[in-house]
């Protein structure tokens, strides 16, 4: 037998950061995958970041984590969303290179001398007395570790559709774990059905790019990790193009071939990124979708034709895309397809993203209700650093959703369950102003740091931010050599503030602005912006925290409590809120409500 401090399985974007930072905080790790091949593969989009995604990668960096370095080694195509808006709801986004960025994943992970790779497909969780023990892999070998991070994607009893066809599989070429899901089902978890999708990828040499709006990589030289300096790969343009009636007119026609329409697909897909079916069904009136033509790779001919997921037969698959402007003569080198896989409802889940009910069991990614390689990645982040936690027997690592979009989405999670594919958006967020991708370093550096996470060269990069920051501050809160209207004298990030210039547009006037950091120069501009909007967030945030400071135990009977609806106990028994603050976040439960509980707790307490 072979003896760990956490096995995580699953080599996805969830289970290599959960591996990655369990191994820095010092876990031995067994990281159990189909392939090491597939470590870090890209199963769908060939991007990383976007809005509310982007935050997500910022934070995983801010923990040292994987996702935003690798997508600087493999970035092929840079675009900050959201340009014409404040910096809290900008998204950074890359086009990355597959092969690059699988290879920048497991160069990470092959220098982190706590990790071992294991090959193999993962049968069965040991249990001693209800609580984890370790693995049995399907060749009959065993794995002993007091923590199991399951990050098997769309890979648990995963079943692709493509047309009538279907087969079982986690992702094409590639098959399901299909004991695994079998086994969580009787150790009696709740265990649904959830769904998604990718499109046809094209042979770039079909396509007439000419006829197409280009759009052009990110002149300004930004990049997805502060500590990546510099951009490292030629830069390559993505075109858009869109649907027409005739497209409409061959997808309707194809409807009653459709795995989602046939009844062959039950499960949800995700509301934020719809098959081309659902699409067209659900928006009738409409008389086009726009669709991204978007490069694979620098030594690849394929298209990644963001916007057209499905899962229709080949013939109607061909038809529909030789009807796009720009696509007449696109040939699809490989068919889209839907993809039905089992997920955990999150709300059986702690904070710490533990099965409350099996205690050393982890769940991140896809498996508890997400969809994304970021929320993957974040919520790995997190599962490893406790799973780490427990089997070394610190503290649990808590993210607050105060403080970071990591904390929203977790919360969202445990608390409210999914009924599709979570996404993570900006909206989600009440406290985004302060939440920008552009200070996560800052935000969640001290956190970062009491985790045990950082590498040397992380707190290194850290140290030299805070001091490039304190520069930054120095130098704006210098008395400005002009004066207001009223004779007062500003400060000079006042100054540039009143005039709406761009502290790195007013270098010529102020050379010494010239020669800051320009990550930290940003920084402290979007905070001198939004200043006084984030001090009256704060004076919130203080006024919420006495209820988070309120906690609930485990064993509360919530149908004890008088005033309570059956509607409201049952929402509550499923989410099982370890504080008064996080019962007052769940749908449907009333100021009323928590009185009553606030109530009770003082009774039992007194």
């Amino acid at each position: 037998m072979d003896n760990f401090d956490v096995i995580v399985v699953g080599g996805g974007h969830a289970g290599c950061e959960a591996a990655a930072v369990a191994a820095r905080i010092g876990a031995r790790v067994a990281l159990v995958t189909f392939s090491r091949e597939t470590i870090g593969a890209m199963s769908c989009n060939p991007a990383i970041g976007g809005l509310g995604k982007g935050h997500l990668v910022r934070e995983v960096d801010a923990y040292d984590g994987l996702i935003a370095r690798a997508a600087d080694a493999a970035a092929i195509h840079y675009r900050m969303l959201n340009m014409s808006k404040g910096a809290a709801v900008r998204g950074p986004r890359v086009q990355a290179d597959r092969v690059l960025f699988a290879a920048a994943i497991q160069a990470m992970i092959a220098r982190e001398a706590n990790i071992t790779v294991i090959e193999g497909e993962a049968e069965a969780l040991t249990l001693d007395d209800d609580a984890v023990s370790g693995l049995v892999m399907a060749d009959g070998r065993l794995l002993s570790a007091p923590a199991v991070v399951l990050a098997a994607g769309t890979f648990l009893g995963g079943r692709l559709y493509r047309g009538e066809w279907s087969g079982a599989g986690g992702r094409t070429g590639e098959r399901a774990a299909t004991a695994l899901g079998k086994q969580l089902r009787d150790l009696g978890l709740p265990v649904a059905r959830l769904k998604t999708g990718t499109p046809p990828r094209l042979d770039g040499r079909t396509i007439d790019w000419a006829a197409l709006v280009r759009q052009e990589s990110d002149a300004d030289p930004w990049t997805m990790a502060p500590e990546t300096r510099a951009r490292r790969n030629p830069q390559l343009f993505c075109a858009i193009t869109r649907t027409n009636e005739a497209t409409h007119e061959i997808v309707r026609g194809g409807l009653d071939r459709s795995p989602l329409f046939s009844g062959a697909i039950d499960a949800k897909g995700p509301r934020y990124c719809p098959s081309i079916e659902d699409k067209i069904h659900r928006f009738a009136d409409r008389d086009g979708h726009q669709i991204f033509l978007e490069p694979e790779g620098l030594a690849t001919h394929l298209v990644y034709p963001n916007g057209i997921s499905t899962s229709l037969p080949d013939d109607v698959q061909r038809a529909m895309i030789n009807s796009i402007a720009g696509l007449e003569g696109a040939e699809i080198a490989v068919p889209g397809y839907a993809v039905e896989y089992d997920h955990v409802d999150p709300r059986c889940l702690d904070r710490r993203l533990g099965v409350r009910a099996i205690p050393g069991l982890f769940c991140a990614g896809q498996i508890i209700g997400t969809t994304g390689y970021e929320e993957a990645a974040a919520l790995g982040l997190a599962a490893g650093a406790n799973a780490a936690a427990t089997a070394l027997g610190r503290d649990a690592v808590h993210f607050d959703r105060t403080t970071s979009y990591l904390g929203v989405m977790i919360d969202d999670l445990i608390l409210q369950g999914v009924s599709e594919p979570y996404r993570m958006l900006t909206a989600r967020a009440e406290y985004r102003l302060r939440l920008r991708a552009d200070n996560a370093w800052t935000r969640l550096g001290e956190h970062a740091e009491a985790v045990g996470c950082l590498s040397e060269r992380r707190l290194d990069a850290l140290a030299a931010h805070r001091t490039a920051l304190t520069e930054v501050a120095t130098l704006i809160d210098g008395v400005a050599a002009t004066s207001s209207r009223n004779g007062e004298r500003r400060s000079l990030g006042d100054a540039l503030i009143q005039q709406d210039i761009a502290f790195r547009d007013a270098g010529d006037d102020h050379p010494a602005l010239a020669a800051c950091d320009p990550v930290a120069l940003d920084e402290i501009e979007s905070d001198l912006r939004y200043g006084p909007y984030l001090a009256r967030q704060e004076a919130e945030i203080r006024a919420l925290a006495a209820n988070e400071r309120i906690a609930i135990p485990d064993d509360f009977d919530f149908a004890g409590v008088g005033g309570l609806s059956n509607e409201m106990i049952e929402r509550l028994d499923a989410a099982r809120p370890e504080t008064l603050g996080m019962m007052g976040r769940i749908a449907g439960i009333t100021p009323a409500a928590l009185t009553a509980v606030l109530v009770r707790l003082r009774r039992v307490a007194a």
